[in-house]
């Protein structure tokens, strides 16, 4: 990986990697990889972030984009020490890491950092920019829901946006795409918005949230046939053109054989065993959460988290600016926070009725909750170059879509990595 990041005092473009939930900077060696081997030393400068890794994933979309945003300060500083300078900026999300890049990205504009780059690739792999919240109805989607939330302390109530950001009553995912905040505008300033999302075998983030839609046309894939990009060999769809409208799906395959027996035979034993595990550990994980954000909050965390707590809002950073004024003749220090006081929503009670409402696509809506929808309109504003991907030798496509290890089952991310490094990658 070491080979691969930084790069010398000639680079003036610095490229910013951030990994997802339980990740480490490890899994983003690929795709440092193929951006180093598209772009010298001497052009683009890597950084892997690296604050915000492991168990320190736990502690919320916002704590993570406070530790993210002090590194890449750091770093900047850092490279203007050894006599570079840094006068164009890319940041790079991997699921979770997405949205706390979203995050980091808000206060770098909050903090003046971008006024004084220019804003270049902002992209997202698998990323699940709705949540995680599934749009399953009935009670399994339900206690889904409610049990997935609680297991992963903050962040999970942040990704399920059953949270109350600071004293507002929304959601943070929601308080995300205002567009009156830091965090759009942060966004906006980007030349190019790019993702790239699994349409098939990606349980933690689906398409649909990936991709910031309403519909989900690959929900069974044995009834469509897609047209992919020229010369991207069955893996990237052309989003634009996705499906092929006149094809006639043959008999489906048949529901049992020894393959699937065999496998609902082994996930019959292992998953209460799996999930037992798996809760006990989020229990232990999630009171050591809570004690790192305690000290983070006191600033024992690694980062001064007074630099990094400012509004939210861009009228509430304006009308800060006037009472910092006040405060100086005044000789009285103010401090500012987010003040909006919007009631909560209540996301089971206003939901859409998926079975009810068609997309614009002929493909039946999801039944998502009222506050994703909004964030799919104010996100769609950014009019992003969406990539759909399907990954078909590996069933767990999550990993795959950025070749997280070297294995050979992943060699289709491979593929995604190196359109995105020779023909998104926006370099001028």
């Amino acid at each position: 990986m070491d080979e691969y990041i930084g790069g010398t005092t000639k680079a003036d473009h610095l490229c910013v990697l951030v990994h997802g939930l339980w990740g480490e900077p490890k899994h983003m060696t690929n795709v440092a990889k193929f951006l180093r081997q598209s772009h010298s030393a001497d052009e683009l400068y890597l950084l892997i972030a690296e604050r915000n890794t492991g168990n320190n994933t736990y502690d919320g979309i916002e704590r993570g984009g406070e530790r993210v945003c002090a590194e890449i300060e750091e770093e900047l500083q850092k490279i203007e020490g050894k006599g570079g300078k840094i006068t164009k900026l890319s940041v790079v999300g991997y699921s979770m890491g997405g949205l706390v890049a979203r995050y980091a990205v808000g206060l770098l504009d909050a903090r003046g950092v971008l006024d004084s780059v220019e804003c270049m690739n902002f992209t997202t792999f698998a990323t699940p920019h709705l949540g995680a919240r599934s749009p399953a109805k009935g009670m399994q989607g339900h206690i889904f829901n409610v049990l997935a939330a609680r297991t992963l302390s903050m962040s999970g109530r942040q990704m399920f946006i059953i949270d109350s950001f600071r004293d507002t009553g929304r959601p943070l995912l929601s308080i995300m795409v205002d567009d009156n905040s830091i965090f759009m505008n942060g966004l906006r300033k980007f030349k190019r918005h790019s993702l790239y999302s699994n349409v098939v075998g990606d349980e933690i983030a689906p398409y649909y949230t990936t991709c910031i839609s309403r519909t989900n046309p690959y929900v069974d894939t044995n009834k469509i046939k897609v047209n992919y990009l020229k010369g991207q060999e069955d893996v990237i769809i052309d989003y634009a053109n996705a499906l092929v409208s006149d094809y006639k799906p043959g008999p489906p395959p048949p529901r049992w054989t020894l393959e699937r027996i065999r496998f609902l035979v082994l996930i019959s034993i292992f998953i209460p065993i799996g999930v037992t595990i798996f809760l006990g550990m989020a229990l232990v994980q999630s009171f050591r959460s809570a004690s790192r954000i305690r000290l983070h909050e006191a600033g024992r965390g690694g980062v001064k988290v007074e630099d990094y707590r400012m509004p939210f809002m861009i009228n509430e950073l304006r009308e800060g600016v006037e009472h910092a004024y006040e405060a100086l003749n005044n000789a009285k220090p103010q401090q500012f926070l987010g003040s909006r006081s919007d009631q909560a929503i209540d996301l089971e009670e206003r939901q859409v009725k998926g079975d009810k409402a068609q997309g614009s696509s002929g493909h039946p809506t999801l039944a998502l909750a009222e506050a994703q929808f909004q964030m799919i309109d104010e996100l769609d504003k950014l009019n992003w170059r969406k990539y759909p991907v399907w990954i078909h030798n590996e069933r767990r496509s999550h990993a795959a879509i950025i070749v997280r290890m070297d294995k050979p089952s992943y060699d289709e991310g491979r593929l995604i990595l190196k359109h995105f490094s020779e023909q998104e990658f926006l370099t001028r």
